[in-house]
């Protein structure tokens, strides 16, 4: 970190030599500000895309044109549309085409899976989980464990940090799974905690949990699009993440589903299935009995929402012409240069003390940055707020900052720091 400096002209000649300068003008940035705003809140929803318009529009004078036709007869058809997105967004993730589908959203698939992956007995039964995961998966465990007859505070194992520290460390994770190596049917754990940004090792705890028999899956809401993924090398069984973070796809925008090449064809799977995921060759016959598409795209119940599709496609070529290696480089180095600006206004301060509890090792984190604000808390957010920085404060006492790569500067990590220090007084 040395080599950085806390200046504007060295931020700038930064912005200068970065390759991927010119996708922030891909972007619109917030105008409601009288300010020009830093938006480091792309971990909650990411900024749109300015050919999101055109794309959306594409489909929009298709179905003023074709009505109902519009299935097989659009410039995309919509019969075949979700196809469109499946290469891309298995690159992004680290996946075979078969393996992956764009569908339905995070929960709804995250449920789905479950169903075909949670299957308890008598004595495998626990699902191993981390402590402090985001509520809707919290409550997707619970609902999925009571449906099968069993209590959460039994048939749920949550893996916390130790005390006096804010990560989860590996070793405990694997330990835990030695412990209840006959007990566990289910690891399901956030591929990078929301409250944290702490990025798990996927790899090890998927080997890790196929070593006792237990199925592997995780929600990658906080990854995909962040970090590098590669769920098939890895052998992850399932794999589920939405699309409105750092994929720019739009306010609560389809969601993406990883099943393993492994599974591809098992039709003993349990499933709750629709017609969308029918043998596509013979499903307006309208038969009964359900026959599924081979891959993850046998999971898909509903025709395709083909609106937010075309919104995700916008952000899916943007990442196909950029790739995950370019977009993780400038990753590492602008939420490295981050850090040192927060690191560098907190030894200037006497009102506050800054502890960053995101881990600093860069293999270990994407892009976000969670903050302890000691002494200050909610109030110093809301200062921030009101200087022009879109943040994101969650309870009891973090403030999270993500500067995404494809929009996001170095200048605007400076401008951060001019600001955070402002706010400070």
């Amino acid at each position: 970190m040395s080599t950085y400096k806390n200046q504007l002209s060295f931020a700038q000649e930064k912005d200068q030599n970065d390759p991927l300068r010119k996708y922030r003008e891909e972007f619109y940035f917030p105008t409601f500000h009288e300010k020009e705003v830093v938006y480091f809140t792309g971990n909650s929803l990411g900024l749109q895309p300015k050919r999101t318009q055109s794309y959306i529009q594409k489909e929009l004078d298709d179905w003023a044109k074709w009505g109902v036709e519009g299935h097989f007869h659009a410039n995309n058809p919509w019969f075949s549309y979700h196809e469109l997105l499946t290469s891309k967004a298995a690159k992004v993730v680290g996946a075979l085409d078969k393996e992956v589908v764009i569908t339905h959203s995070l929960t709804t698939n995250l449920h789905l899976l479950m169903v075909s992956f949670y299957r308890p007995t008598k004595k495998r039964y626990k699902i191993l989980c981390e402590a402090k995961a985001f509520p809707s998966d919290q409550y997707a465990l619970e609902s999925q464990v009571k449906f099968h007859g069993y209590e959460p505070d039994d048939a749920i194992i949550e893996i916390a940090p130790r005390a006096g520290e804010h990560l989860i460390r590996l070793e405990d994770i694997l330990t835990t799974i030695e412990r209840n190596k006959d007990e566990i049917s289910l690891i399901m754990i956030g591929g990078m905690n929301y409250y944290t940004g702490q990025l798990f090792d996927m790899k090890t705890i998927t080997e890790a949990g196929h070593k006792i028999g237990a199925i592997v899956g995780f929600d990658l809401a906080h990854a995909a699009g962040n970090v590098e993924l590669n769920l098939h090398d890895w052998g992850v069984d399932f794999a589920a993440w939405c699309t409105y973070k750092y994929m720019n796809s739009s306010p609560g925008g389809v969601s993406g589903m990883f099943v393993h090449e492994r599974h591809a064809n098992d039709a003993s799977l349990p499933r709750f299935a629709g017609w969308w995921g029918h043998n596509k060759d013979v499903r307006f016959k309208m038969e009964k009995g359900f026959v599924p598409m081979e891959g993850a795209e046998g999971w898909q119940l509903s025709n395709a929402p083909i609106l937010g599709m075309a919104a995700h496609l916008a952000s899916l070529d943007i990442f196909d012409e950029v790739g995950m290696k370019a977009i993780s480089k400038k990753r590492n180095d602008l939420t490295a240069y981050l850090e040192f600006i927060i690191e560098e206004v907190s030894k200037a301060s006497s009102k506050a003390e800054f502890e960053i509890i995101t881990p600093s090792n860069p293999d270990e984190r994407g892009a976000q940055l969670s903050i302890l604000a000691h002494g200050q808390g909610k109030a110093l957010f809301d200062i921030m707020s009101e200087l022009g920085v879109v943040a994101d404060w969650r309870e009891p006492n973090v403030i999270r900052i993500a500067p995404a790569p494809l929009y996001n500067s170095y200048e605007d990590v400076w401008r951060f720091g001019q600001i955070l220090a402002e706010a400070i007084q």
